[in-house]
């Protein structure tokens, strides 16, 4: 039987009445989020759809500690987040947090493996054996220890994208975003990032929100939250 603080502690994102105003207070003053109440469980994955401008991109800026909600609750894994200053925002983000974007952002001067070390690295402040092996592993795990040693920059779009998946989960985060990561690949690639992010999902537990198009991996999550003019269903 589940206790009570076994199903909060399950919760990795809870949003309740999330709003988000641009220019508050001017003439010009924008409402883009109308009262966002969302949660996301530890082990979901989850599609977000939703047509240009409906609000997909603020509302992963949120959940991401990108940004900030102009009114409402978001807590990460059950810590409550409006309240906290930029350098605690941070310090969450780094090491609850792995993001995936339809552009990879490696460092295209370092290696595969290096860009894997890179988060572990901004937190430690300096390498060590322990970043070394565990970027080692997660180079592995995505396929591409033959061409850990490879700049970034000469690897193909689909392992780049492998590489940056390894690099978001270096700190072990709970929670994924991972916004359009296949939309820039052929069926072939984004398939196999899919099925990488999948495998991740059902392996560690990682929740994953995962903005796509593509109705046809969205099919394939646990369910599909749609994002139409500032609110949310599903």
């Amino acid at each position: 039987m589940t206790t009570t603080s076994e199903a909060a502690e399950a919760v990795v994102v809870q949003l309740q009445g999330v709003r988000k105003v641009f220019n508050p207070g001017t003439a010009i003053a924008t409402e883009v989020l109308h009262g966002i109440d969302l949660s996301l469980h530890k082990g979901e994955f989850c599609a977000v759809m939703g047509p240009s401008g409906s609000g997909k991109s603020t509302l992963l800026n949120i959940v991401g500690l990108l940004d900030r909600p102009s009114s409402g609750s978001l807590a990460i894994n059950g810590e409550e987040t409006t309240q906290l200053d930029d350098r605690a925002l941070t310090r969450l983000r780094g090491h609850s947090i792995g993001f995936v974007f339809q552009y990879h952002h490696l460092i295209s001067a370092f290696t595969a493996l290096e860009n894997v070390m890179m988060p572990m690295l901004g937190a430690a402040g300096f390498p060590n054996a322990e970043m070394h092996q565990r970027a080692l592993e997660l180079i592995a795990s995505v396929g591409l220890t033959p061409w850990q040693n490879n700049m970034a920059g000469n690897l193909s779009g689909g392992q780049q994208q492998r590489v940056a998946v390894a690099r978001a989960l270096a700190m072990k985060p709970a929670l994924l975003l991972a916004d359009e990561p296949t939309g820039n690949l052929d069926s072939k690639s984004a398939d196999a990032v899919f099925e990488l992010l999948r495998r991740v999902n059902r392996e560690q537990g990682t929740a994953i929100l995962f903005v796509t198009h593509n109705p046809e991996l969205a099919q394939r999550c646990d369910r599909t939250i749609q994002v139409i003019d500032g609110l949310v269903s599903g």
